[in-house]
This record gives C-alpha cells, sequence and structure tokens, in this order.
C-alpha cells in the first residue's frame, strides 16, 4: 500500500477528533498516484496514523477511514456500513432514514438514504467511486433492498474529477411512499431535492407539533411540503405553502391530499422574498402567527459565505418585520461553513435591523441519524431555531 508521510506535527489535529488531511500538510505530495488510491498515512517520524484514500488534485488530499496503528481490515466498508445500520437500529431509524452519513460513519465522501425497499445513495469523492463494487454488494447484503439508485449528481463529484452518471440497480420508481412522525409521503427520488426528501429535519418536525395548534403558518421553501402537513396535522387553524418549483408544489398538493388536509393546507408556487415582502407591507389576507424559513444551502463555498450571511439576515429581517408580537419565526440554515455561533449571530442580526425585540425559544440541530463527530465541525450543517417576537 501507498505511504502518505505527513509533515512535522501536523498529526495533531487529527488527534483531536478530524478525520481529514490538506495537501498542504503532506510531505512531498505525489500528484501521480491515481485519484482514490487507499493510503497508509504515517507522521513524519514514520508512526502509523491511520488508512485513508487520496487524492492528489483535491484541497482535502487524504480522507481517513481508520485511525491508529492496525491493518485496515479486508471487508472495511461491510463492517463500517453495518456498524452505522447498528446504530440507527439504536436510536430507532430502521425503514426510512440516512443509513450512512460520510465521515461520521467512516464512509468519507458516501450518503445512503433508506426509502423501504429503495436505498438512494449520493457518491462524492473518487475514493468512493473506487470502492463502489463494495459498497453495492455490502448494501445487499445488509438492507437487501429491491434497488439502489446512485444518485450522483452533486457539484462536488466535479472537484473529484468525477462524471455526474446516475446508476440504477434493480429496480428503482421515480416516486416512493414513506411515513415519518405518523404523517405520509409521496417522495420524488429521481427528480426531486438531494436523495428526494430532508430525514435531517425530522426531529425538528415532531418538537414543533405543540406550537402549531391553532395557528395560522405561513411555510416559504416549502418542498413537498413535510412541515405544513405536519403543522395542519398537528392542529394548525391554516397553513399557507409555497415553493419556486411547480414540481414540488403539485407533489405537495398530493400529499396534503394523502394525509386528509387539502382543506387546512394550500400550497402554490411563489417567491418567498415576494411573499415576506408583502408580508411586511401588509398585503396578504391575514397576517401569521408562525413563518417557517428554511431556505436552500446558499453557502456553496467558503468564499459565497459573506453574500448568504447578507441574505440570510435579509429574510430573517422581513420575517420578523412581518409577525405580530407573540409571534413565531422558525429558521433553518443548511451549511457546514455557518457556525451555531454565526447563525445565532445571523439571528441577533436580523432581529436588530427589524427593530424587534426576540427571544430565542430553542435551538436545535440535525436529526441523530446525521450523527456530528465531536473534533470535526464540518459533520455540523443543519441549525434550527424557534424565535419569538416580543
Amino acid at each position: 500500500m501507498i505511504e502518505i508521510k505527513l509533515k512535522a506535527k501536523e498529526e495533531r489535529r487529527l488527534q483531536a477528533g478530524h478525520w481529514w488531511i490538506f495537501s498542504n500538510e503532506i510531505d512531498g505530495l505525489d500528484t501521480s498516484i491515481e485519484p482514490g488510491t487507499l493510503v497508509r498515512v504515517v507522521s513524519h517520524e514514520g508512526k502509523q496514523v491511520g488508512h485513508g484514500y487520496f487524492n492528489p488534485h483535491s484541497l482535502i488530499a487524504v480522507r481517513l477511514l481508520q485511525k491508529g496503528e492496525e491493518d485496515l481490515p479486508q471487508d472495511f466498508v461491510f463492517e463500517n456500513l453495518d456498524n452505522a445500520y447498528a446504530y440507527r437500529k439504536e436510536i430507532g431509524v430502521r425503514k426510512y432514514g440516512r443509513m450512512c452519513y460520510g465521515e461520521a460513519d467512516r464512509m468519507p465522501g458516501l450518503v445512503v438514504d433508506r426509502y423501504g425497499d429503495i436505498l438512494v445513495v449520493d457518491v462524492l469523492t473518487a475514493g468512493m467511486e473506487k470502492l463502489k463494487p463494495q459498497i453495492t454488494k455490502a448494501l445487499q447484503k445488509i438492507f437487501k433492498p429491491t434497488g439502489i439508485y446512485y444518485k450522483n449528481d452533486s457539484a462536488f463529484r466535479a472537484l473529484e474529477g468525477l462524471t455526474n452518471t446516475p446508476e440504477i440497480i434493480g429496480e428503482v420508481p421515480d416516486q416512493v411512499g414513506i411515513e415519518e412522525n405518523g404523517v405520509k409521503y409521496i417522495v420524488p427520488l429521481r427528480g426531486g431535492q438531494k436523495t428526494g426528501f430532508y430525514f435531517d429535519q425530522r426531529e425538528n418536525r415532531a418538537f414543533l407539533k405543540p406550537y402549531f395548534k391553532d395557528k395560522l403558518v405561513l411555510d416559504l421553501y416549502s418542498y413537498i411540503g413535510s412541515f405544513g402537513i405536519t403543522a395542519a396535522l398537528a392542529g394548525a387553524s391554516q397553513v399557507w405553502g409555497c415553493d419556486s418549483s411547480a414540481a414540488a408544489v403539485e407533489c405537495a398538493q398530493k400529499n396534503a391530499e394523502l394525509n386528509g388536509v387539502q382543506d387546512t393546507v394550500v400550497f402554490h408556487r411563489d417567491d418567498a422574498e415576494r411573499l415576506l415582502s408583502a408580508l411586511k407591507k401588509g398585503e396578504l389576507p391575514d397576517q401569521p402567527d408562525m413563518v417557517l424559513l428554511d431556505p436552500p444551502a446558499f453557502v456553496k463555498s467558503r468564499k459565497a459565505l459573506p453574500q448568504a450571511v447578507g441574505l440570510y439576515v435579509k429574510l430573517v429581517k422581513m420575517a420578523l418585520e412581518g409577525l405580530k408580537p407573540g409571534g413565531y419565526l422558525v429558521f433553518s440554515t443548511c451549511s457546514h461553513h455557518i457556525s451555531r455561533e454565526l447563525f445565532v449571530d445571523i439571528i441577533r442580526q436580523g432581529a436588530s435591523k427589524a427593530g424587534r425585540t426576540a427571544a430565542l425559544v430553542e435551538l436545535r440541530g440535525q436529526a441523530k441519524d446525521h450523527p456530528v463527530l465531536i473534533g470535526m465541525p464540518e459533520t455540523e450543517y443543519l441549525h434550527f431555531a424557534l424565535i419569538q417576537v416580543k
């Protein structure tokens, strides 16, 4: 196995809990090594640090699969995926949810979401692409799916020199039915966002149920209606949902009918900023008691962070301006470039610019099937807040 040697003292960050090695931390970077090659990593003094896979053309040159001085097990792919599923079973996530979350499950660059008998997989790195035959075999053994859909449409693949080429093994329908927190959904697998559904908000949707009672709710960026339908079933008096995607709105309407709340929830295609502007000006038919603000990931890279923060602040400001005293804002961001501290500061800036006094009722994160590694902040990406206007 090819050996990668670190510069002096560069193993300290790994010992503190991180799982990446950057190109400038390597002593004598060999650019001739094929991307995705399994490597043995040693300290500057020659002591084994662990094993991972290497990409000489990426800033993240090595993503570790294992730490320590032991040999990498021959069947590590199966072991890691089986251990990941064992953890999900412990927390009660079996049929629907995230079964593998990259570095947090010692499978960096691999995402596996389960939709009953169907698995949707994102392979994000050259290392995982090379391991795809072993991944397929392990997934088939552990889950016995009727179909595996390698979606492979992430922009991260281009950074790794990979093409966006989907692959289907077995039979995969365009849509699939799932259930979460007692709510039924039709999920678009092939044309949907991410892998089709946002399992990472599962616990936050359940948390909000008591707050929805008798509320008029404005659900922005509603996608296929998970927050809005949860609100209706929890006793909201009326829910207005909007999304810029006509396909998402159509699916949300079907999901409302599926759950028998089509008279309580109205989904339509619209622009979130336009509706927030109308809310501020008092142009909506009624003033909502709660605004759900779950925008897409505006931060695609650290370079885009300042512009994205400005946009998030603007959205929070507009939402708070339109709410009456006692009203609630539910706000989320989904990028690891935004720390929890920065997330709270965005809310603080938005409240200040709106001239409103606001209380942070609760601060939350991603669901437990998206575990956060202590020592690796990149695994914590979802921040969620319930805010009340005073």
